[in-house]
């Protein structure tokens, strides 16, 4: 979900924008260029997967005038490519929905953390449970991370947006806009969780070099 109009009082989208963007610094100051210049298929994999997300946040359902639904697949970039790299990919298809018309700039700050910062934050808390504290196992790894993770990802970002128009919201009708919306959370997640854990597993299984947090010689060459 991403907001269309900016309904939130100023000092939240401002708020929203200073949160981002230490986020996004603290994300650049990994220097992910690094790896991503010293690897030429790493480069293709991410402009591909970066053009795909930013296509595919343009099929959006216009539920109401300031408020768009769509998939995010931030939890499968966080996957693939780790958070850096994700929250890059992030800011590129929130500014092609402001250099489109379908935002405006104020909104970046605000849409970034909701689709971008939030979603990512959980991915990472979650992979890191299932890397230290659960057992090697792929199917594990599959459906805790691509799967579970999405979807709690998905949630996550629905809460994160319900609670900014609770909180800050310029047009008290809003609020109970943004009530209704929360019934379509249970329709967002399953297909954002299906879609993920399905590209997943078959990167899994074909390339799972392409995935960075997924070390195939510990849940796959060991067994």
């Amino acid at each position: 979900m991403t907001f269309s109009q900016p309904i939130l009082a100023s000092w939240l989208l401002i708020a929203c924008g200073v949160i981002s963007l230490l986020v996004l610094l603290l994300a650049l100051a990994q220097r992910p260029w690094r790896e991503l210049l010293a690897d030429r298929g790493l480069q293709h994999r991410w402009l591909a997967a970066s053009v795909a997300v930013v296509l595919l946040w343009q099929l959006r359902a216009q539920s109401v005038d300031w408020l768009t639904l769509h998939l995010m697949l931030t939890a499968l970039l966080t996957l693939l490519f780790k958070a850096p790299l994700a929250l890059v990919t992030n800011l590129l298809a929130n500014l092609s929905l402001v250099v489109l018309g379908k935002a405006g700039w104020p909104l970046l700050g605000v849409n970034m953390l909701i689709t971008g910062v939030i979603p990512v934050a959980i991915v990472v808390s979650v992979w890191r449970i299932v890397d230290r504290y659960l057992p090697d196992n792929l199917m594990l790894f599959l459906f805790v991370c691509g799967f579970f993770g999405a979807a709690l990802a998905a949630l996550g970002t629905g809460l994160a947006g319900l609670g900014l128009v609770m909180l800050a919201a310029s047009d008290p009708g809003a609020v109970y806009l943004a009530q209704e919306y929360a019934l379509f959370l249970p329709l967002l997640m399953p297909s954002e969780a299906f879609l993920t854990g399905m590209l997943l597993s078959v990167l899994m299984v074909y390339h799972p070099d392409w995935v960075a947090t997924f070390n195939d010689h510990r849940y796959i060459d060991t067994k």
